[in-house]
């Protein structure tokens, strides 16, 4: 499996001051590309996360969110600019 996250504070508190932060994590099946997952904590969870629950009905893989333009600026388009997985902790820096 392949964890891809991000943990950001939403634009839209950049000028509130505010510092609420967001935390978003892909898990996506390294073989298929395909989204097994999605997980968020921060303002608006609930309705960001049931929008891309049709997408992992459907199968979508990483591709997928790769290709999609995300609304901008929203907390949900970090979904689909998640570029890099993060570091592998089985891997044990083994080639």
């Amino acid at each position: 499996m392949d964890v891809y996250a991000a943990d950001f504070r939403p634009m839209k508190h950049t000028l509130t001051q505010r510092d609420e932060r967001t935390l978003m994590k892909l898990v996506v099946d390294r073989p298929s590309q395909q989204v097994m997952g999605l997980h968020m904590m921060g303002e608006d969870a609930p309705e960001i996360t049931q929008g891309f629950a049709v997408a992992l009905k459907a199968g979508a893989t990483k591709q997928t969110f790769d290709a999609t333009v995300g609304i901008h600026p929203t907390s949900a388009e970090e979904f689909t600019t998640m570029r890099e997985p993060r570091p592998d902790p089985d891997a044990g820096g083994e080639e």
